[in-house]
């Protein structure tokens, strides 16, 4: 359905680019994401699904787990797809930006007050979303590779969209570049695998390493590699334990773990908050779920599988060593994550080191590898989707009510889009004039910080249960710890916004005298049921949590059985 939307697309905007509103694509594409997750849904009811349904000569996998995950993505995409026609049309009109020319505004403002909605951009945001889709059912490779780079791509182009941003343009090359690096070391880990393997297909890479004696004793006639092993060496196992260590190196890059997070920051504070919810979101959904299903499918369970090789003068277990890569990233994900973000007074950058300590939990929950830890992945990333999402969808109101006006007297905006909240400063005293609104995102931020009876803090306690089941106390210890150190960069957001005064607004709003300033923006009727929906989610999940909790269930129990 996401092609045939993309094809449909692609020929309306080349033959009604002129007559067809932007804002109207955005719409439709809303609702085409809206339907290809009720077609998803659909396609659960085949008998046969549990067990994986191969597609295209074995290259995707339709799964259980990635018909849901797919639904997910799809309605997270529709409502991150809600605030580009959130904007009122006057906001963009031509004729307004006549009438600001005709006052001698300078035309550089008036581009970076208005929001621009290029008709292409739905078609970026289908693209990432089939990236997406098309990753969790690849089963091979080629398709991993072919699926993430079409995710990757579309949002470098999502990045770097407001070309008259400074800001924009170099974060979006940064993005690409750092990007590109990680596409190199996955590419890399998958020449190794094929090189020592001769195989592309996962299934039949497992089937190969299941059986420790022919892959270790492969003489120079059988070997499929270049390599021969003699006297039990470990040519094809070293190398297959290298080519699968770099593609979740590359992997860990782009979800921005630590130590490799250093471009999340910059990246997710330059680029408008409407790209950076995108970006905090959506590809952290389909890598951790392919990590999960790679991590189930090649049989690294701990408990039942055991692949060694020899080194020179010891035995190791290469599942022990992919593991404890998982457990390290996931501990500095934890303390950088927390430690520098109490340093942060900008609200984005803040918000980015938050998402590097929540990187952490899945990372934990992802290297436990049990059924209960399973669970407690699928369900912490449906809740930090959610959370994250409502949160960036309240900081955008914030930015339309507060920052959308042109100043002509001389006041600069130094290359950033005024319409974005930049500094924690600016949201001072907006419980008086948006009470909802501030507390809803006081109950996003308590959510984030694991108080409890918040769907976070349940999130929260299900992974350190299963940590602390499978006796990983320490890793347990240092998130709980971080946590309640976290809590404290939250409350410094909850007590500018409620306890601080107001600040001083900006005088002359455009519209109310005739000296060229801008009308202010409110948000429509769709945008607010959006933000209610997800901020009684999140504050009554624990009324009725069996649908989530018996859903993640399931589907932990398909995974670690499958």
């Amino acid at each position: 359905m996401i092609i045939l939307t993309i094809l449909t697309l692609i020929v309306a905007i080349s033959l009604q680019k002129n007559k067809i509103r932007p804002i109207l694509f955005a719409k439709l594409t809303s609702i085409f994401l809206l339907f290809s997750a009720a077609l998803s849904f659909n396609v659960l009811y085949i008998e046969s699904i549990g067990s994986g349904i191969g597609i295209y000569s074995g290259f995707y996998q339709v799964s259980t787990i990635s018909q849901s995950i797919d639904i997910f993505i799809y309605i997270i995409g529709a409502f991150i797809l809600m605030p580009w026609f959130t904007l009122k049309d006057r906001i963009v009109s031509k004729s307004n930006l006549y009438r600001w020319e005709t006052v001698a505004a300078p035309l550089q403002y008036i581009r970076r007050a208005s929001v621009p909605i290029l008709s292409e951009y739905s078609l970026i945001i289908l693209f990432t979303s089939l990236g997406g889709s098309l990753l969790l059912s690849s089963s091979d490779l080629i398709s991993m590779y072919l699926s993430i780079e079409l995710q990757s791509f579309a949002v470098y182009l999502l990045a770097s969209m407001y070309i008259s941003s400074h800001d924009s343009t170099s974060a979006g090359l940064k993005y690409f570049l750092l990007g590109g690096l990680s596409s190199c070391f996955i590419l890399l880990g998958c020449g190794l695998i094929y090189s020592f393997t001769g195989l592309t297909n996962l299934e039949s890479i497992y089937s190969l390493v299941s059986v420790p004696t022919s892959f270790l004793n492969w003489n120079s006639a059988d070997s499929l590699s270049s390599l021969a092993l003699e006297n039990n060496t470990a040519g094809p196992a070293s190398g297959y334990l290298l080519g699968l260590i770099l593609i979740v190196v590359g992997f860990l890059f782009k979800i921005a773990a630590a130590p490799l997070h250093n471009w999340a920051p910059d990246v997710y504070d330059d680029v408008p908050t409407i790209v950076t919810t995108w970006l905090t979101i959506m590809p952290k959904i389909s890598i951790i779920i392919f990590l999960l299903e790679l991590e189930s499918g090649l049989g690294i369970n701990l408990d039942s599988v055991s692949i060694s090789f020899i080194s020179a003068d010891n035995s190791f277990s290469y599942f022990v060593l992919l593991k404890n890569l998982l457990l390290i990233s996931s501990l500095l994900s934890l303390i950088i994550g927390t430690v520098v973000g109490l340093a942060q007074y900008k609200i984005k950058r803040l918000l980015a080191y938050s998402t590097i300590s929540h990187v952490g939990f899945l990372l934990l929950a992802l290297a436990v590898n049990t059924e209960q830890s399973l669970e407690s992945l699928i369900f912490y990333l449906l809740q930090y989707s959610i959370t994250n999402l409502n949160t960036f969808l309240i900081l955008l109101v914030f930015g339309y009510t507060l920052n959308s006006f042109v100043s002509v007297n001389g006041l600069t905006y130094n290359n950033k889009s005024i319409l974005d909240i930049k500094l924690i400063s600016e949201l001072k005293g907006q419980f008086v004039s948006n009470p909802l609104l501030s507390l809803s995102l006081a109950i996003c931020l308590f959510s984030m910080a694991g108080i409890p009876p918040l769907i976070g803090f349940f999130a929260k306690q299900q992974v350190l249960y299963s940590a602390t089941s499978s006796g990983y106390f320490f890793l347990s210890i240092v998130a709980i710890l971080v946590s309640v150190i976290s809590a404290s960069y939250y409350l410094k957001i909850i007590k500018v916004i409620h306890f601080s005064s107001p600040s001083t607004l900006k005088d002359n709003p455009l519209g109310e005298t005739s000296n060229g300033q801008s009308e202010k923006v409110y948000m429509t009727n769709t945008h607010s049921m959006t933000i209610s929906v997800l901020t009684l989610t999140i504050l009554l999940f624990m009324l009725n949590p069996s649908l989530l909790l018996n859903s993640t269930h399931l589907l932990a129990i398909s995974i670690y059985n499958f």
